[in-house]
C-alpha cells in the first residue's frame, strides 16, 4: 500500500480522472478519502466528480441545522447565497481562527460549527440530529461532513444535493517556491494601489465591488467573480483562489493570476 498525498484544495487532472473512472467502473454511489490524519475529506459524488471542501462542509452544516458558521474568507460565498444560516463570520484562514471566531457566536447561538475550504469541519457546539446528541468537537474532522453527506444522499444523489445549492464556483492553484517575501510585497502592493495591480495581473476592464485584507488580498469585481491571493502560511508558495458563476471563468482567473505574478 503506498499513500499518495493529495492538496484537498487542488486536486490533479490525473486523480480527477480516476475518480470518474472509479465510479463507473465500480458503479460507486460515492468515493471517500481522508489525509493522513484523518482531519481533511475528499469526496465524489457518484459522477466521480469531487467535491470542493467548502461545499461538503456546507452541506454539512445544512443538514445539521447549524444557526451560525465561522469560516475563512476563502470559502464560496454559496455559504451566504443558501440563507441557510442565522450569521456566517469571515475569518482568517487556519482552524485556530475558526475556533477562536466560536467564543463569540456562542453567546448568541446554540447550533454552531466551522469548515475550512479543505474540508475540515469543526463542531462548536452540541447539536441535535435525528434524535441524538453530537457533541461538540472544535478540531477539523473528516468523518462528520461524509458521514451527514452520505445520510443526506438516502433520498437524493450526491450530484443533486450540490446542484441544490447556489450556483458558484471555486478553483484555486499555486506557485511553488515562491519566497515568502515576495508574496507579502505583492500583496501590500496591491492593497495600495489595487487597480494597479489588478492591470498587472491581466483584469484591465474590471470594476471593483470590493476589497478584503482579512488574509490576503481578495478582489471582488462588480461582476461577481472574485479573485484572491495570499501568501501560504506553512510554505514559500503563493496561492490565488477564484471564484465565478461557472467552473471555466474561476480557471480562467487562477491562470491568469498566477501566469502574470510570476513576472511582477
Amino acid at each position: 500500500m503506498v499513500f499518495v498525498p493529495i492538496d484537498t484544495e487542488a486536486v490533479s487532472d490525473e486523480d480527477k480522472a480516476k475518480a470518474k473512472k472509479w465510479v463507473a467502473e465500480y458503479k460507486l454511489d460515492a468515493l471517500f478519502s481522508t489525509d493522513g490524519d484523518g482531519d481533511r475529506p475528499l469526496i465524489a459524488d457518484e459522477i466521480g466528480e469531487w467535491l470542493r471542501g467548502d461545499i461538503l462542509g456546507l452541506l454539512c452544516a445544512k443538514f445539521l441545522q447549524i444557526e451560525a458558521l465561522a469560516v475563512p474568507v476563502s470559502c464560496n460565498t454559496a455559504i451566504e447565497k443558501s440563507d441557510s444560516f442565522k450569521i456566517v463570520e469571515r475569518t482568517k484562514i487556519g482552524s485556530p481562527y475558526v475556533i477562536a471566531a466560536f467564543d463569540g457566536l456562542a453567546k448568541q447561538f446554540s447550533a454552531i460549527a466551522g469548515f475550512e475550504a479543505n474540508g475540515g469541519f469543526l463542531l462548536g457546539s452540541d447539536v441535535n440530529y435525528q434524535g441524538k446528541t453530537l457533541k461538540a468537537l472544535p478540531t477539523r474532522d473528516a468523518l462528520l461532513p461524509a458521514l451527514i453527506l452520505l445520510a443526506a444522499a438516502n433520498d437524493k444523489q450526491i450530484s443533486q444535493l450540490v446542484s441544490d445549492l447556489p450556483t458558484r464556483y471555486t478553483h484555486s492553484d499555486r506557485i511553488q517556491n515562491f519566497a515568502t517575501d515576495k508574496s507579502k510585497a505583492i500583496i501590500k502592493q496591491g492593497l495600495a494601489d489595487t487597480s494597479g495591480l489588478l492591470i498587472q495581473l491581466g483584469f484591465e476592464s474590471v470594476e471593483l465591488a470590493n476589497v478584503d485584507d482579512t488574509d490576503g488580498l481578495r478582489m471582488t469585481f462588480t461582476d461577481g467573480r472574485v479573485v484572491h491571493l495570499r501568501p501560504s502560511g506553512n510554505a514559500p508558495e503563493l496561492r490565488c483562489y477564484a471564484e465565478a458563476d461557472s467552473i471555466d471563468v474561476a480557471k480562467q482567473c487562477v491562470e491568469l493570476a498566477l501566469s502574470k505574478v510570476v513576472l511582477l
